[in-house]
């Protein structure tokens, strides 16, 4: 296998795209490893989180790095462990803030790699390890783009030899004579490492970022990163699951081994489906072409058209305009011939003064219907013709609006209903997305119907529209409990619709939703539970207070859980609220509490010497099946390691071990006095009891060893609308 990995081991000079910075889409400087295991240059992480911070960072440093462009110095680049010290101290870890600043410091940035929300908590970028392993694959990148020119020995007087061999410790390169003679047999200095000449000087040892003075031999298999035996024994990785570091290269390597070797033996597969998408693109760039010709052609026909309307047009407002021009200067004419010693005026004054009366009767009375007919005109006056156009004017906004809707692409795409965004209780957030190379749409359009109700005319329950949505997400409101909805989309552009999306069915909760935060205040355990800030989300650590107190713990005995409640109680009603739990959680129990239950715990703190210390465990044991009929003040279902375990009396047939859902569903019926446990995906209901509700109840978490739990959003987005 190693003979044949060197037979078809990938030049270097062809890696170059796995060697650049998401963010700078430079080479990669000093990368840090990201916890979703994506790398981003230690520079490039400082800049997306700085916030009004003057750079403490030596700006110096990046100006001599190894393989950087301009004329070579003879002065070695800094230090690798200079960086790391400045690191773990703190000087670069806190972009955001300094003391006596009172900007708030930012640690939370998302993965430009993944967009995943990166949280670097309070430790900020020391919290990174350097990828020392990537940074040796850019040296030799470097190196081989730069293969004219050599590396100079740092310690030659002037004019400086070309080295042949670099120290690891002494961080420096020589050529064959300083070497010798700075590397004397018989001295400490003889035993020190050596390599090929290089600029990239790394430590021999990883050093673990939260404990800088150990070196990191585990592997942490939960949060896939390197730790110390101290991460392991008290710090963030107590209750998680490690495995040697040995244990763990053996495995990485020899996976990756087999990755490659696939990729290798897939080799021809690779290049007939690169063959495909060469021909894609060039049926891309001769369709592009083509419907770029026939849209000009379209366009061109609808110029021609317009013209020939226009001259059309043009014609014929020339044609009434002479028209009228000629009529009214007719008029004109007519009217002055009205006015004295000139035209008809004139001319009948003449007439006056013919004295043969038959010569005058003659003249007289064909001029007398002229002047008649002319005082007619002067009582009734008309203009022969009308100034105004507006026979002409053009009302084009229909035919403007047909121009803009001119559709392009066809019928849309139809969208996809993201199942994994969406949620519905009584009311239901409904998410989608268009398809990949779709174009941008004017609208959507969501649709919804129970299923089960009342059949329309034709057959079956009726759709009801949603108002036009202009977005990805649409609430739904005032749905009914305990239905099944389907609900479907369809997209609009262009007074074009697209066929429907694929119809999806949600099961309402049967109560409406209950919204809560945790309560960061009553018996809140700061030195176990960790909560962030937006009080949604608790996470279960070892703390120092386990540790001062294992002399007490024996083989099996002494379990303490740490509990967690709502910081809203109920005290009426039916209500439903959802979780998620981490799949790597030890033990967490969850359910409901009355408030005096609840003052039992947090004010009489107990270690248990058994599981079976509570009635309502959930594990087997005698104590529980003699009072499982008993009426308790609360209800805890256990969940852990991936799996629910339903208590032994209950009246569940079968399997009592069940997988962990995804998501957890919890719904109380004060009033009746019972507690419901959901497959809150399903609404299926795993597991129901009786309980005394003779008080306020409050949602309730009880957390032991490594754990997590996540609220869902639709719960706590109106607890936090409001804070």
């Amino acid at each position: 296998w190693a003979r044949k990995t060197a037979l078809i081991e990938v030049p270097i000079k062809n890696i170059e795209r796995e060697l650049i910075c998401p963010i700078c889409k430079e080479l990669f400087t000093h990368p840090l490893i990201l916890p979703c295991q994506h790398s981003v240059c230690h520079k490039c992480v400082r800049e997306l989180l700085l916030l009004n911070h003057d750079d403490s960072f030596d700006a110096g440093s990046e100006c001599s790095l190894p393989g950087s462009p301009g004329p070579r110095s003879r002065v070695p680049s800094p230090s690798m462990e200079r960086l790391d010290r400045l690191a773990r101290s703190g000087s670069v870890s806190s972009p955001g803030w300094r003391r006596g600043s009172v900007t708030p410091r930012v640690t939370t940035f998302p993965c430009p790699g993944c967009q995943h929300d990166v949280d670097l908590g309070e430790r900020g970028m020391s919290m990174l390890f350097r990828n020392f392993t990537l940074e040796s694959i850019v040296e030799r990148y470097r190196q081989a783009a730069r293969a004219a020119v050599a590396i100079m020995c740092n310690m030659c007087k002037p004019p400086p030899q070309e080295a042949t061999k670099s120290c690891m410790d002494c961080k420096a390169s020589y050529c064959n004579e300083c070497f010798k003679f700075h590397h004397p047999w018989g001295t400490p200095k003889a035993q020190h490492e050596y390599v090929g000449p290089t600029m990239n000087f790394r430590p021999k040892v990883l050093m673990c970022p939260e404990h800088e003075m150990e070196k990191v031999n585990m592997y942490c298999e939960v949060c896939r990163r390197p730790v110390c035996h101290l991460c392991k024994l008290g710090g963030s990785h107590a209750n998680h699951k490690v495995t040697t570091m040995s244990s763990a290269y053996k495995i990485l390597k020899e996976k990756l081994s087999k990755a490659i070797h696939f990729l290798i033996s897939k080799e021809d597969q690779v290049k007939t489906q690169i063959s495909h998408l060469e021909v894609l693109i060039h049926q891309t760039e001769e369709n592009g072409q083509v419907a770029e010709r026939r849209a000009n052609e379209h366009f061109e026909r609808l110029f021609e058209t317009l013209l020939e309307r226009k001259s059309e047009m043009l014609r014929s407002i020339e044609e009434s305009r002479t028209r009228r021009l000629e009529q009214l200067r007719g008029q004109v004419d007519e009217y002055q011939g009205m006015l004295e010693n000139s035209g008809l005026v004139g001319y009948a004054q003449e007439v006056l003064k013919e004295t043969d009366q038959s010569c005058f009767v003659q003249t007289a009375k064909q001029l007398h219907t002229r002047i008649t007919r002319s005082t007619e005109s002067l009582r009734t006056f008309h203009p022969a013709a009308d100034s105004s156009f507006d026979e002409f004017a053009l009302d084009t906004s229909r035919e403007e609006t047909l121009l803009k809707e001119l559709c392009f692409g066809g019928v849309p795409e139809p969208p996809i209903i993201d199942l994994s965004r969406s949620r519905v209780y009584n009311e239901g957030l409904l998410c989608w997305q268009l398809a990949e190379d779709a174009l941008a749409t004017d609208h959507q359009v969501l649709e919804y119907r129970r299923l089960g109700a009342e059949p329309d005319e034709e057959g079956g329950s009726r759709w009801l529209l949603t108002d036009r949505v202009y977005g990805s997400s649409a609430v739904v409101c005032d749905l009914e409990a305990d239905s099944l909805y389907a609900f479907r989309v369809r997209c609009c552009r262009n007074s074009l619709f697209s066929p429907y999306s694929a119809e999806v069915t949600f099961h309402t909760p049967p109560a409406p939703a209950f919204g809560f935060l945790f309560n960061d205040k009553c018996g809140f355990s700061s030195e176990r539970l960790v909560l962030n800030k937006r009080r949604d989300s608790v996470e279960c650590v070892a703390g120092m207070t386990f540790l001062l107190g294992a002399d007490r713990v024996q083989t099996g005995s002494y379990i303490s859980l740490d509990y967690i409640i709502s910081d809203t109680g109920i005290s009426q009603g039916r209500h439903y609220w959802a979780f998620r739990v981490e799949p790597h959680s030890y033990l967490v129990k969850v359910g409901v509490a009355s408030d005096s239950k609840l003052l039992e715990w947090f004010h009489n703190p107990r270690d248990t010497s058994s599981p079976r210390y509570d009635h309502d465990s959930g594990h087997d044991s005698g104590s529980e099946d003699t009072c499982y009929e008993l009426s308790q003040p609360f209800t805890l279902l256990t969940v852990g390691m991936g799996k629910v375990f339903i208590p032994k009396a209950s009246s569940v047939v079968g399997d009592r071990v069940l997988p962990m859902p995804q998501r957890i569903g919890v719904c109380l019926d004060y009033e009746a006095g019972r507690v419901y446990f959901y497959d809150a995906d399903t609404m299926r209901c795993l597991y129901e009891r009786q309980v005394d509700c003779s008080g306020t109840m409050y949602p309730a978490f009880g957390l032991m060893g490594s754990g997590r739990v996540h609220l869902e959003e639709f719960i706590t987005a109106k607890r936090l609308s409001y804070m």
